[in-house]
């Protein structure tokens, strides 16, 4: 094989790489929740710009020297983007690292959220 045919494959293969998310909604709020272990602050973006949240990050491989018998989890450079509705206000948005989870906050915007109208009485 050659050396540019590897390199090529690698390349294919870090494109590939996306951290398990899920999305939840919880009292006006929606949540995105990625799994991101082994992954610093200092190694993670989050940005919005046109309707596209946007998380790019580097899971450094922090695996002894050797060969591996079996990997499932992928270390290196991953890109994920959402497309986020009019219902999102995209200045009010957080992003929590705890633990290896990623978990950003996304509040929806007022007039979107459910009212609760109260029942007058003559």
């Amino acid at each position: 094989m050659a050396d540019n045919e590897v390199m090529e494959r690698t390349q294919e293969a870090r494109r590939r790489i996306r951290p398990l998310y899920k999305i939840t909604e919880k009292k006006g709020e929606v949540y995105i929740t990625m799994e991101m272990p082994g992954v610093q602050k200092n190694d993670l973006s989050v940005s919005i710009e046109n309707r596209e949240l946007r998380v790019i990050g580097n899971r450094p491989d922090n695996a002894e020297q050797g060969n591996y018998l079996v990997r499932e989890r992928r270390d290196g450079d991953f890109s994920h983007a959402f497309t986020i509705d009019d219902t999102i206000d995209q200045n009010s948005i957080d992003a929590t690292l705890e633990n290896g989870v990623l978990t950003i906050a996304l509040q929806q915007k007022e007039e979107v959220k459910p009212k609760r109208i109260q029942i007058k009485t003559s």
